[in-house]
């Protein structure tokens, strides 16, 4: 098995932050459910090598849930696994871009995002982990730092607007699997 499947293995499925939330209810509740996505892809180049993936992210907090959805394309690099974000496809945005809604897209069509700076993860033993900073304006950084292993999935997201931040929390988001992904 290549770097690339072990490291889609673990990063593919449907995963929360509920033991955490268990832990401390003041944590807000998330949700991540991760899909891969070659086979609704058309005119992917033969023998494509890397892999797509939707992205759907709920936040829950003071009782207000808000949707996220990303499109990521993940490749075997020599010194690790590189996440590279594209735009949403044409017609979809961050909440109607879900597995459930997406049936068939064309590779042609698809944009790597201008904003985000690729995220190289490396591994160390069991564990994937690595980030990236993305400036996505002059005043706005975003600070992804990410760690995988078969136990959980730690998220850090940092977005700063002028120098203060706007979205993030002191500790990683722990999120556990609670079921595989659909479509594997």
């Amino acid at each position: 098995m290549t770097n690339l499947e072990q490291f889609m293995e673990l990063l593919t499925g449907h995963f929360t932050n509920d033991d955490q939330v268990r832990e401390n209810p003041e944590f807000p509740r998330a949700e991540h459910i991760n899909t891969r996505c070659n086979d609704r892809i058309r005119n992917l180049p033969p023998q494509f090598a890397g892999e797509f993936l939707i992205e759907e992210s709920y936040y829950t907090v003071n009782g207000t849930t808000r949707a996220s959805a990303h499109l990521f394309l993940f490749t075997e690099q020599d010194d690790g696994i590189l996440l590279t974000s594209y735009t949403l496809p044409e017609g979809y945005d961050s909440t109607t871009f879900t597995s459930a809604s997406v049936s068939d897209m064309d590779y042609r069509t698809l944009r790597p995002s201008s904003r985000f700076t690729p995220a190289l993860y490396r591994k160390q033993d069991e564990v994937w982990e690595g980030g990236s900073v993305s400036q996505f304006s002059p005043t706005v950084r975003f600070t992804l730092y990410e760690r995988f292993s078969k136990q959980e999935l730690q998220v850090e997201e940092i977005l700063e607007v002028n120098g203060r931040r706007t979205f993030g929390y002191d500790q990683p988001i722990c999120y556990r699997r609670v079921c595989e992904s659909k479509h594997q």
